[in-house]
């Protein structure tokens, strides 16, 4: 797994390995508008991680996660899956997100 100093820098390390599609976090599902693709969190696996403190307050926190379709024809990323979407989304979601360390 590479390490990477920045969101952006991660979110193009993570393109170049075929994470292409931008996913969101909803609250029972991941959503790529792009294409209108909707992931339940049993339709999805976490490949990778990688979370970023804020220099002036670390609870300024961006998380960037890497994740496949179950199938493996999709690949995306999630930014900022936490912590702002924790209160609109389904226990459920915050189970899967949470789970990869």
């Amino acid at each position: 797994m590479e390490n990477y100093d920045t969101v952006v820098a991660a979110l193009q390390g993570l393109k170049t390995k075929g994470y292409t599609l931008d996913f969101n976090v909803g609250a029972d599902a991941i959503h790529c508008a792009e294409h209108d693709i909707f992931l339940h969190p049993d339709d999805f696996e976490i490949m990778e991680s990688y979370r970023f403190e804020g220099e002036t307050n670390p609870s300024d926190e961006d998380i960037v996660y890497a994740v496949v379709s179950k199938d493996g024809k999709l690949k995306g990323t999630i930014t900022s899956a936490f912590g702002m979407y924790a209160d609109s989304t389904s226990n459920e979601m915050i189970q899967k997100l949470s789970s990869h360390k």
